[in-house]
């Protein structure tokens, strides 16, 4: 199995010149040597210190607002793009006018969730300028479709016939949801959100590369400078957050089953 693999992945990686070799060179050797060697020690003084505590705390934020965010933007999709909660479904066959605006807004998600949040921050910081904001709306934008893609299918395969029933007797469509489908689907809703704060997380880290800010603008700035310890100390900081919130959603996922 490996092996068939590596066949078929062969052509791919001499399609993008993949040379795993040149890291072996002299020359890449001995600044890479360098700057490793510049990480020790890690920058620890107080004024160093409290500006990553600041910038960590803003990264986490960026994270929570944009998924708070993208939790808004997602729901009301979630609930257009299935079919499960569609009076005119009932009778077998869709409606013309309700096929075509569900078709809609499962094109406005594919949409969404195409571009990736790097792409959507670069756009908003041309916006709104360096900052936070940017991140936030980038990753509001970018996880409301994988959001709202993921909520709408999570309500395709819960058991019909409770919203069906909910939905004959003239129940409206967000009485159905909430009564037949949300009573069956909360769960695994739930564990996805929280699976995505985590990704959040470490694509905020990612948003700041970009000018987005929090720990990944702090980090590139130490990059550009070749400042081996702050880049040793934002690293540090990075794998304990992530790692802290690996382990809150294993937390959360578990007081939730």
């Amino acid at each position: 199995m490996l092996l068939g693999a590596l066949v078929l992945a062969w052509p791919v990686l001499v399609w993008c010149e993949f040379k795993p070799w040149t890291l072996l060179e002299p020359r890449g050797l001995r600044a890479t040597s360098r700057f490793l060697v510049s990480f020790a020690p890690p920058r620890h003084d107080a004024e160093f210190l409290w500006t990553l505590l600041r910038e960590t705390w803003r990264t986490v934020a960026i994270a929570t607002a944009g998924l708070t965010l993208a939790f808004v933007i997602a729901l009301p999709l979630a609930l257009a793009a299935s079919a499960r909660l569609s009076v005119s479904a009932l009778a077998g066959r869709m409606s013309p006018g309700p096929l075509i605006g569900r078709q809609a807004v499962r094109a406005l998600l594919v949409l969404l969730r195409s571009v990736p949040e790097v792409v959507w921050a670069l756009l908003f910081v041309r916006v709104v300028g360096l900052g936070p904001a940017a991140g936030v709306l980038a990753i509001a934008i970018a996880y409301g479709g994988m959001l709202g893609k993921v909520y709408a299918e999570i309500l395709e395969s819960a058991d019909a016939a409770p919203t069906e029933a909910l939905l004959r007797n003239g129940a409206g469509r967000l009485q159905a949801f909430v009564h037949g489908a949300l009573p069956q689907c909360a769960d695994e809703c739930v564990s996805y959100t929280v699976y995505r704060w985590e990704c959040a997380i470490r694509s905020s880290v990612v948003l700041g590369l970009v000018g987005a800010g929090g720990l990944g603008q702090l980090l590139d700035s130490a990059a550009k400078l070749f400042a081996g310890g702050e880049v040793a100390s934002i690293l540090l900081v990075f794998i304990a957050l992530v790692a802290a919130s690996d382990r809150i959603s294993v937390v959360l996922r578990r007081a939730i089953a």
